[in-house]
């Protein structure tokens, strides 16, 4: 009984990590949702405009976790310079995310130029009597040809957004987020369906609808984060020059590079499983499909969690509060997975009624209320290894979350896919659902590293 009062936090604690979490939370809900329903309108279309679109979304993916990586792997050092109160630390961390998102943007550009076509025919290598693979490789093409123009709004949000929620501001980006996420969703009635008097554009509708609603979001955060100078103060004076302190530089490359490379190589393996699993049948890319959008609507619960595991804790390291942080990060996960397994339960019970929405074939419906079964069920175990994962994180660990989660992927997780979907008879369904079971040797590896407190350190005490 003890023991789990250690995990239970009081009111205030509870307080304090809604704060936090509510606002990533809905940012996060409502997009999930809106593209929820985006993934329905564009399902009425047809199976092959759905499975273009999935495709190039799996691999743009790759090119937006990357991102990610970026803005977070000098994101562990604004959290705890904000932490520490040094706000010129802040500035020069802002500094560097923009130099490498830019870079990053022109060469995401590149690739996707000339390397689109050849990436999206290798999900079309498998059987089936479902779906027509050249139909589906055109309306691929034609959704990323106009999505690459919202490489560039999208990593300007990234870059502002991830470190207006390092210094303690959540709720700029959140509503930034729910009036993009809403001129999507109007765009999308309009433009993939040709309402109103607008031409029906089908998926290409859909790319251009998603890339307006990225430059609105870009301009509502960008202007406030300028007007507010008093309040955002790493943007006072952030273009006069975009000169870094040396010494920052070679220490968020130290302690990043490890967190960049893990993003990418962890969102490749993502890519590379789902196209696993296409070897079984355009079908089963469709049904995936479904249930990952479906699933990402329930597990912005514990993705948000996450990131305020990163902020909270990072806050507390950067403080040199070691035992607190301690303290609070053990109620932050068991509160985690105590909410997933609640969430998940839903998810399974709601799991036939989601893919009866969408246009498509009975056997894609029923693949994929069996994914979103699988996807219910791993979601609390999903819960733990996401927040032991920022938990490694925020303590500046990159290479130890390196192992935790990209060579992971590529260990264990990619190979089991390949082998089970090409050399057994097993069904899609058992190889996604051995696949994802897998992950409990990474909750294992999680809790051990967690408990030795070998994350507990502060890496910006000698930074001025």
């Amino acid at each position: 009984m003890s023991k789990l009062k250690k995990l239970i936090g009081n009111r205030a604690f509870y307080k304090m990590v809604l704060a936090v979490a509510v606002p990533i939370m809905i940012q996060n809900g409502i997009s999930y949702f809106v593209s929820l329903l985006d993934n329905i309108m564009v399902g009425q279309v047809g199976t092959e405009a759905m499975s273009g679109v999935a495709i190039v979304n799996n691999l743009m993916m790759v090119f937006n976790v990357c991102i990610f990586g970026v803005v977070s792997g000098a994101g562990i050092f604004g959290a705890q310079f904000f932490g520490k109160g040094d706000h010129e630390g802040v500035r020069s961390t802002f500094r560097f995310k923009v130099i490498l998102c830019g870079v990053a943007a022109i060469l995401g550009i590149g690739i996707f130029l000339v390397f689109g076509e050849p990436l999206i025919n290798l999900y079309l290598q498998g059987g089936g009597e479902v779906g027509d693979a050249a139909l589906t490789l055109q309306e691929g093409k034609n959704y990323l040809m106009v999505m690459l123009v919202g490489l560039i709004p999208f990593c300007i949000v990234q870059t502002y957004a991830s470190t207006l929620r390092e210094t303690g501001e959540t709720v700029l980006p959140m509503f930034a987020g729910i009036v993009a996420v809403f001129v999507n969703l109007i765009f999308n009635y309009i433009l993939i369906f040709g309402h109103f008097g607008a031409p029906r554009m089908g998926v290409t509708g859909a790319a251009v609808a998603t890339v307006i609603a990225r430059f609105v979001e870009t301009a509502i955060i960008v202007f406030w984060t300028h007007k507010r100078k008093d309040k955002n103060r790493f943007a006072e004076g952030a273009y006069k020059s975009l000169a870094i302190p040396m010494s920052l530089v070679k220490q968020i490359c130290v302690k990043g590079t490890p967190l960049m490379i893990n993003e990418a190589l962890w969102s490749a393996g993502m890519a590379i499983l789902l196209q696993c699993y296409s070897i079984r049948g355009l079908e089963v890319v469709a049904g995936v499909n479904i249930a990952s959008t479906v699933a990402n609507l329930f597990n912005v619960v514990f993705m948000s969690l996450g990131s305020s595991v990163a902020i909270i804790i990072g806050q507390l390291l950067g403080a040199g509060k070691m035992e607190e942080a301690m303290d609070q990060d053990c109620k932050l996960l068991f509160f985690s997975v105590a909410v997933c397994v609640v969430i998940g339960g839903v998810l399974a019970l709601l799991s036939p009624l989601f893919p009866e929405l969408y246009n498509t074939e009975a056997s894609v419906k029923r693949l994929a209320a069996q994914f979103i079964c699988i996807e219910a069920l791993c979601m609390p175990m999903n819960a733990f290894a996401h927040a032991a994962y920022f938990t490694l994180r925020s303590g500046g660990k990159t290479v130890i979350t390196f192992l935790f989660d990209s060579v992971f992927t590529w260990v264990v997780s990619v190979p089991l896919a390949f082998c089970f979907s090409r050399f057994t008879l097993l069904p899609v369904v058992m190889v996604y659902l051995f696949v994802k079971l897998a992950d409990i040797i990474k909750c294992v590896i999680g809790y051990i590293l967690i408990k030795k407190g070998v994350w507990m350190q502060n890496i910006v005490v000698k930074q001025s």
